[in-house]
């Protein structure tokens, strides 16, 4: 398996590292987990269990289109420095991301989902350097 499609599941583990303090801020905010109705359960949390929520769903909208990039570089056999860095860079992007969302430190992650984002793209675009 190559290094871009590693990092396309390590990118899948990182979406859902990032639920899981929302399971902890559940079990902690409300007095338990609420298997019934966790959705619900979840739009009532606040402060960090709210952020990390915010983290697992915005890393579940990025994921698509990072796979994206990576299958179209593999398809196309854009391999090569380019495509490793630019796949490492996305992987390294959304951990920060998630870090700094959950820590509230809105500059720092915002510039972290734009890495991300253009790594994503810059994926798609790879076949044009080869």
């Amino acid at each position: 398996m190559t290094l871009p499609l590693w990092c396309v599941f390590i990118s899948a583990v990182l979406v859902f590292l990032a639920r899981l303090p929302v399971g902890k801020a559940m079990k902690a905010d409300e007095g338990g987990y609420d298997n019934h109705h966790p959705r619900a359960q979840q739009a009532r949390l606040t402060g960090m269990g709210a952020r990390a929520l915010a983290a697992h769903q915005n890393s579940l909208e990025a994921f698509p289109m990072f796979a994206t990039g990576v299958l179209i570089a593999t398809v196309t056999q854009a391999q090569g420095l380019l495509v490793n860095l630019l796949a490492i860079g996305f992987v390294m992007a959304r951990a920060l991301f998630i870090y700094f969302y959950c820590a509230d430190k809105p500059s720092p992650r915002s510039l972290c989902w734009a890495v991300g984002l253009l790594c994503s793209l810059l994926l798609m675009l790879s076949p044009l350097f080869a």
